[in-house]
């Protein structure tokens, strides 16, 4: 696998000098509990990095619930948990990959290649009776560069611009009941982009919560065609990012993110909205 490490070749790399830890759990509606959690115990050396103080920027009129974050302070933020050109980064969470996905995504749009989720997470880790501890090291700082790479995001534009375009697949990534538009517990509209397909994220995961194998992934996007530009969205662009990762490892080279997704689609009243399967 390209973008993932297993338990086992963490352990056997934890204290390698060119390797940073970062820690992303979080829970939506209980924004402290992944700190606190970090706090009590996490993976020794690991650095926290918050959803929304760290890899989002404020809410505003648009740019949905999770906009990107502005790039310089984050530049600074990786760069004082020693991450550099040189380093290797290993992402974990406890949400199944999803806020470790969206750590992925966000350094791979810097321009830093080296950067894994690590399988399972943080509870797999525990309960297999890996080291843990409370510690928060201060971790020696370096110098990270931003090195932006635009073609793997759009904006609201762009995705107006491309619906109904034949070289395009809008694919959603929320649950079912989202995208039908029968139920959306957290948005202030239901339904999703017309011409979107739904594709939950959590099919990146097999049973026992694990990534499946590369052919499992082939197999999981078999119906999307490989010539076309795929533009992956979900609620806020966060658990869009596991499919963007599961594409990737399933071989697919144009797929792109939505950052703003649907509830930057919905902020803009003139934009349409569909129910239904399509």
């Amino acid at each position: 696998m390209k973008h993932i490490v297993s338990i086992e070749w963490l352990k056997a790399n934890l204290f390698a000098s060119d390797l940073v830890i970062a820690d992303c759990r979080f829970q939506l509606g209980h924004v402290d509990a992944g700190r606190q959690a970090y706090g009590e115990s996490h993976i020794p050396g690991a650095v926290y990095f918050d959803l929304e103080r760290d890899l989002s920027a404020p809410i505003g009129e648009h740019g949905g619930r999770h906009p990107l974050p502005d790039l310089e302070p984050l530049a600074l933020k990786l760069g004082l948990a020693g991450i550099s050109k040189d380093t290797r980064i290993v992402a974990y969470d406890d949400q199944g990959g999803a806020m470790a996905s969206r750590f992925w995504w966000l350094l791979k749009y810097l321009g830093h290649e080296d950067v894994f989720v690590l399988d399972e997470g943080f509870s797999a880790w525990k309960r297999e009776g890996q080291p843990v501890d409370a510690l928060q090291e201060t971790p020696i700082p370096a110098t990270f560069i931003a090195n932006p790479q635009s073609d793997l995001l759009v904006d609201v534009a762009e995705v107006r611009a491309k619906l109904g375009q034949p070289g395009t697949i809008l694919l959603d990534s929320r649950e079912a009941p989202r995208y039908l538009g029968e139920a959306e517990p957290i948005d202030k509209a239901a339904g999703h982009i017309p011409g979107a397909i739904n594709k939950f994220w959590k099919g990146v995961l097999d049973e026992q919560g694990r990534v499946k194998t590369d052919d499992e992934l082939i197999a999981n996007y078999a119906e999307l065609p490989r010539d076309k530009e795929i533009i992956v969205y979900c609620g806020s662009g966060v658990t869009a990012t596991p499919n963007v990762l599961g594409l990737s490892e399933a071989g697919f080279t144009n797929v792109k993110l939505y950052a703003g997704s649907w509830s930057d689609w919905i902020s803009y009243g003139e934009n349409p909205v569909a129910t239904g399967r399509e």
